[in-house]
């Protein structure tokens, strides 16, 4: 990550000891007050977590995101309530190397009831440039520098999907049968997604997407495509001339046609890079949250969007 966005350690602790004195003193998260009744009080980091926790946990769940829409995920700050209301959830939810902030609170906490999805599949070390036969392989949960963009590959994402529901079914076994209906629900949801991405991607004219933001290095390898970064993971960070002279070349010896941008982030860097290289810029959400500006309401139509706007890229025929 960007070291700008990192949060001092320290700084981290003394906001986790605040948060759980807050937390004793006046009691007010949800479950101590037991105002969700009978339901799971779930803890879910950002956007991705969240998704999978409403759809495996369903009606069974009352689900609180640390990361409100509209807020960078990497440059989050947790508030001393957000922390002390860790320690009180039923399960948290998160997926670790994503977001600093979090990985320190829950360390720090002392939290029990965790669930890392990073764990619950194999993750790789992406560059900037991502393919189908460029990739290291980092066993489950372990490695630094290994890629945490696991949500934008639908098979994996399926993987720790399941991996979600059976954590679901321990925590809460009286509606373990549920927890599984719902997990075959959403696996067969990703599992279609994944056949529309495979059949869509199939014939393109090209195989490489340029992006500000280097978040798509397991969707790359998945379909067979090459993921060009900008200037790496970081979606705002400003190329150099001889990147963007590199840039230039790769664009004109593989026919790229758009430099992409998300959501979350400022398009100044993409929009810039186009001018310079004759470019269109379009729109590759990286699904760190929902807002008014993105295009659709869940994980599966914001995913059906991006798999529209790389065919257009791409040239699929």
């Amino acid at each position: 990550m960007n070291v700008r966005r990192l949060i001092p350690t320290a700084a981290v602790a003394g906001a986790v000891a605040l948060g759980l004195t807050a937390l004793s003193a006046c009691s007010a998260s949800n479950a101590a007050d037991g105002k969700n009744g009978d339901k799971l009080d779930v803890v879910a980091s950002f956007y991705p977590m969240q998704f999978l926790a409403e759809e495996i946990g369903g009606a069974h769940v009352s689900v609180t995101t640390l990361t409100k829409p509209g807020v960078e995920p990497h440059d989050l700050e947790l508030s001393p309530r957000q922390i002390g209301g860790l320690s009180d959830a039923d399960y948290v939810l998160y997926l670790k190397g994503i977001q600093p902030a979090v990985d320190d609170a829950i360390a720090q906490s002392g939290v029990r009831n965790t669930v890392d999805a990073a764990t619950l599949t194999t993750l790789e070390d992406h560059g900037t440039e991502t393919g189908g036969d460029e990739h290291g392989h980092v066993h489950k949960g372990e490695g630094a520098g290994a890629d945490p963009h696991i949500w934008l590959d639908p098979v994996k994402y399926a993987e720790v999907a399941k991996g979600v529901g059976k954590s679901l079914e321990k925590a809460d076994p009286n509606h373990a049968a549920d927890y599984r209906n719902n997990t075959d629900a959403l696996v067969k949801k990703l599992d279609a997604l994944n056949t529309s991405y495979r059949k869509g991607l199939s014939g393109t004219a090209t195989k490489t997407f340029l992006t500000t933001h280097s978040a798509f290095g397991y969707l790359a390898e998945r379909y067979g495509l090459i993921q060009e970064g900008i200037a790496g993971i970081d979606p705002e960070a400003e190329p150099s001339p001889a990147r963007i002279n590199e840039i230039h070349t790769i664009a004109e010896k593989n026919h790229a046609t758009t430099v992409f941008f998300e959501t979350l982030a400022s398009d100044k860097t993409a929009k810039t890079v186009a001018a310079d290289t004759g470019l269109t810029t379009d729109v590759l959400d990286p699904l760190e949250g929902i807002t008014a500006k993105s295009k659709g309401a869940d994980y599966i139509e914001v995913m059906q969007s991006n798999l529209a706007a790389l065919q257009k890229a791409l040239g699929a025929k």
